[in-house]
C-alpha cells in the first residue's frame, strides 16, 4: 500500500478552507481524546468544526462534518483553551516558511493568545501561546530531560529546529508548477522538500482538485499518475475526514491484531515447554515398575552381595539377566528402599501429570483456533471481542518463560511447581518447606487463594487470581485442594478436609520454623483422596 502523508500541501489547502471563517467566534471547544482538539467556529451565519491532532501517526488539521464526543471530565488542555479562547475570535490562519507547521491567531477578553500548531509526525503537539510569547498550554508537555527543545508552563515559545523562522516569513514570490511537477518530485524521492518549497513560493499555478484515494490517503492533486485510484470530494477536508475514518481503525485493529498474534504464540509456546516437561515426568513415571522391580531383587540377592558392591548382577521374573546400580555406602536394605521410594513417587505423580497433559493440550488447540480467528479477522470491532475473548481466558497473563541462566531461575530457585487450572488460572504449590515458605510469603498476593490441609504436613498451595478472588469457581477449589492432598501425608487416608483462605489472612508466627503458618477466616472442603 501507499500511504499518502499529510504534507505541506494539504496544510496550505486546509488553510485557505478555513479563510472562509477567519473572523469567527470560537463556540466550542472539545477534546476527544488525548491528541485532538476540535475548535467549533461561527462565521457568517455559518458553523464549522475545526480538528486539530497530534497523533505521532496521524497528526493533521482538518474541517470535520462529525460532532467529536465531548467527555464529561475535560482534559488540563481543554480546560485552558476554554478559559481563554471560548468566545474569542479567528483573527487569523497562517502557514509558517511553507512547513508543516500554522498559527492561529485569537482575540478575546482574555486578550491576543496564537495557537501553534506543529504537525510533524512524532514530534507533533498543538501549543498555547499569550502575546508576549509565554507558553500557557500545550497539548504535549516536554520536559527538559526529554528533548532540546523543552516545551513547559510559563516558558518562551521557540519554533522547532528545522525552521529558522518568525510570523514575517511568510510565502514570497511566487512561480507557475503543474501537478505534474509535484508527481515527478515524489517519483524521485525529494517530494518533501519540493513541496515546502513549492508552498513557500506560492504556486499560484498550480491546478488543484479534492482527491481521496481509498486505503491511501487525500491529496488536493491528482494521484492516478502514482497507480492510485482516486475519488473527488468537494473539499480537501471531507476527502481527509473520510480517510482517516477508515484508516485510523485499521490501524487501530492491525496494531490489536499484533499484539494479539505476540501474546498468543506466545501461550502456545509456553503450553508446548509445559507439556514437553509433562511428557518426560511420564517416561519417568513408566520407569515405577522398573524401580519396584529393583528393589526387590535387591532384596532377594542382597544378602548374597559382598559389603560395597556397585553392581548387583541378577535375573528378573522371565529369567532375563538384568544389572542393578548400587549406592556401596549403603547396605542392600537402604539400597532397596530408595528404589522403591523412587517408584512410589513416579507412580503417585503419573495422574496428576495425565490430567495436566489433558488439560494442556486441550488449551492449546483452544488457543490455536483464536489464533486462526485472530488472524482473519480485519475490522477494529471483531479485534476487540477477539481481545476480550482472550482476555476473560487469561491468554494475556502468562508468565515469562523460564531460561536456563541461574540470575534468572523462576522464584529464585526455590522447587514451587505451577499447574494449570480449570479456568486457565495458574496454581502454585511447594514442594519443600523452604518453598512453601517462600510461596506464601514471597510470592503469592493478598487476594491470592491460598489452600493446606487441616491439621496435617502438606503443601501450600495457591490459586493466583489476579485480584478477583470471587471470580474462583468450585471446580477449581476442589482442584486445587486435590493438589494439597495429593502433597501430604493424608493422600490415602480416604476424606481429607483441606482449609482455604485468602493469602493476606496467612502469617508465619514468630520464630516459627520456615514452612509453618497459621491463618484465619478460612473455609473447609472434604476431599476424596487418592486410596489406592
Amino acid at each position: 500500500m501507499t500511504r499518502i502523508p499529510y504534507d505541506s500541501l494539504c496544510l496550505r489547502t486546509v488553510l485557505d478552507e478555513l479563510g472562509d471563517y477567519v473572523g469567527g467566534r470560537v463556540q466550542e471547544i472539545r477534546g476527544p481524546n488525548p491528541t485532538d482538539t476540535v475548535l467549533t467556529l461561527y462565521a457568517k451565519g455559518r458553523e464549522a468544526m475545526l480538528l486539530i491532532s497530534c497523533h505521532p501517526e496521524f497528526a493533521r488539521m482538518h474541517l470535520v462534518t462529525k460532532r467529536r464526543a465531548n467527555p464529561p471530565h475535560p482534559s488540563v488542555w481543554v480546560s485552558t483553551l476554554r478559559a481563554r479562547l471560548d468566545g474569542s475570535t479567528l483573527e487569523s490562519a497562517v502557514q509558517i516558511q511553507g512547513d508543516r507547521l500554522c498559527v492561529l491567531t485569537f482575540t478575546g477578553e482574555s486578550g491576543t493568545h496564537r495557537l501553534v500548531a506543529e504537525l510533524m509526525g512524532k514530534h507533533s503537539n498543538v501549543i498555547l501561546v499569550e502575546g508576549n510569547e509565554r507558553i500557557v498550554g500545550a497539548s504535549k508537555w516536554i520536559q527538559p530531560t526529554q528533548s532540546r527543545r523543552p516545551v513547559t508552563p510559563n516558558t518562551a515559545y521557540l519554533w522547532p529546529p528545522v525552521l529558522a523562522a518568525t510570523e514575517t516569513d511568510l510565502p514570497g514570490k511566487h512561480r507557475q508548477v503543474s501537478a505534474q511537477d509535484i508527481i515527478g518530485e515524489a517519483k524521485n524521492g525529494a517530494g518533501s522538500a519540493f513541496l515546502r518549497k513549492l508552498v513557500l513560493a506560492g504556486a499560484d499555478g498550480l491546478e488543484t482538485s479534492n482527491i481521496l484515494s481509498v486505503g491511501n490517503g487525500a491529496y488536493p492533486l491528482s494521484v492516478a499518475a502514482l497507480g492510485l485510484s482516486e475519488v473527488a470530494r468537494t473539499s480537501l477536508s471531507i476527502a481527509l475526514e473520510h480517510h482517516y475514518d477508515q484508516a485510523i481503525p485499521a490501524a487501530a485493529a492491525d496494531a490489536l491484531k499484533h499484539s494479539l498474534i505476540t501474546s498468543l504464540e506466545r501461550v502456545i509456546l509456553a503450553r508446548d515447554v509445559a507439556l514437553a516437561d509433562l511428557r518426560q515426568a511420564v517416561e519417568r513415571g513408566a520407569k515405577a515398575g522398573l524401580n519396584q522391580l529393583r528393589g526387590e531383587l535387591i532384596l532377594a540377592y542382597g544378602p548374597n552381595q559382598p559389603q560395597g558392591a556397585k553392581i548387583l548382577e541378577a535375573w528378573d521374573y522371565q529369567g532375563e539377566p538384568i544389572s542393578v546400580t548400587l549406592n556401596p555406602e549403603i547396605d542392600y536394605k537402604l539400597n532397596a528402599q530408595a528404589y522403591f521410594e523412587r517408584a512410589k513417587k513416579a507412580k503417585g505423580a503419573l495422574s496428576a501429570v495425565s490430567d495436566q497433559i489433558d488439560r494442556l493440550g486441550r488449551d492449546r488447540l483452544a488457543v490455536m483456533e483464536l489464533l486462526e480467528r485472530v488472524q482473519a479477522a480485519m475490522r477494529l470491532d471483531a479485534m476487540r471481542e477477539l481481545h476480550e475473548e482472550a482476555q476473560t481466558r487469561r491468554w494475556l497473563t502468562v508468565a515469562p518463560l523460564p531460561t536456563s541462566k541461574k540470575e534468572d531461575r523462576p522464584y529464585e530457585g526455590h522447587r514451587i511447581k505451577s499447574l494449570m487450572g480449570p479456568g486457565g488460572y495458574t496454581v502454585l504449590y511447594g514442594e519443600n518447606s523452604e518453598s512453601n515458605d517462600y510461596l506464601t510469603l514471597r510470592v503469592a498476593k493478598p487476594n491470592d487463594l491460598w489452600l493446606h490441609v487441616r491439621g496435617d504436613t502438606s503443601a501450600h498451595v495457591v490459586i493466583q487470581t489476579a485480584n478477583k478472588p470471587e471470580r474462583v469457581g468450585p471446580e477449581l477449589l476442589n482442584f486445587a485442594a486435590r493438589v494439597a492432598v495429593q502433597h501430604s501425608s493424608s493422600k490415602h487416608a480416604g476424606y481429607v478436609s483441606v482449609d482455604y483462605t485468602l493469602k493476606k489472612y496467612v502469617r508465619r508466627p514468630r520464630g516459627a520454623a520456615k514452612g509453618a503458618a497459621t491463618y484465619t477466616n478460612e473455609k473447609t472442603l472434604n476431599i476424596l483422596s487418592d486410596t489406592s
